[in-house]
């Protein structure tokens, strides 16, 4: 059995660095649609130093391990973009999927990896950290794509509802982050219920492996 400290050390660490590959994957996007915001202030790389943000990055993981939570959650520092500068049509809903989208291409590298790759599967250790990027990527990427500010979701959602006014994404950039802790406290239960739901039933496809063999370790 996995040690509980390294496990979350390890979680901690995969947590980081694909969060920071979300980053990259934003201003790389906008960068390939005219934005060069994020590339002019040495955003666009995956040097983790700059993506660091003192309390999403590494306050609230540590807080999350010590604390008896069941999950742990974090972030890198959002990528700046300016959605004047994106050219194309639908640009800004692309340069927001993109960041959910690396997270799936990384989760299903490491899954195939599972799925085929015999010797992943006998190695305790090794099956549990090649899940735990498939875990937390999926995670990542699920999450963001609800359609609550100041997630990428949202940003897909304005997309489709362009009728919204420029008043309310205004409020939503100013606000959205208050607002989305709110519904994080009020509705807490509900959402990772959702999100371990559509984990599930994309891990197995994914790995050939159910999601509860991977949480057995973490017990």
């Amino acid at each position: 059995m996995i040690l509980f400290m390294e496990t979350w050390i390890l979680i901690f660490i995969v947590l980081i660095f694909s969060a920071i590959l979300h980053e990259y994957a934003h201003g790389y996007a906008a960068y390939a649609l005219g934005d060069p915001t994020a590339k002019n202030m040495g955003r666009l790389t995956l040097n983790p130093v700059p993506h660091i943000d003192p309390f999403y990055t590494i306050l609230l993981p540590i807080i999350m391990i010590i604390l008896p939570t069941n999950f742990i959650i974090g972030g890198a520092k959002p990528v700046p973009i300016n959605p004047f500068n994106l050219r194309g049509r639908y640009a800004q809903m692309k340069v927001a999927l993109s960041g959910p989208g690396s997270n799936i291409a990384l989760a299903l590298v490491f899954g195939l990896f599972i799925r085929f790759l015999p010797v992943v599967r006998e190695n305790e250790s090794l099956f549990f950290a090649f899940s735990a990027v498939v875990f937390v990527n999926l995670l990542l990427a699920v999450f963001n794509l609800l359609p609550i500010p100041p997630l990428d979701g949202s940003h897909v959602l304005f997309t489709f509802f362009p009728g919204i006014s420029e008043k309310i994404k205004v409020f939503f950039a100013q606000y959205g982050f208050l607002i989305f802790l709110g519904i994080i406290f009020f509705f807490a239960n509900f959402i990772f219920y959702f999100l371990f739901v559509v984990i599930a039933l994309l891990f197995y496809p994914i790995t050939g492996v159910s999601l509860m063999e991977f949480l057995a370790l973490l017990s």
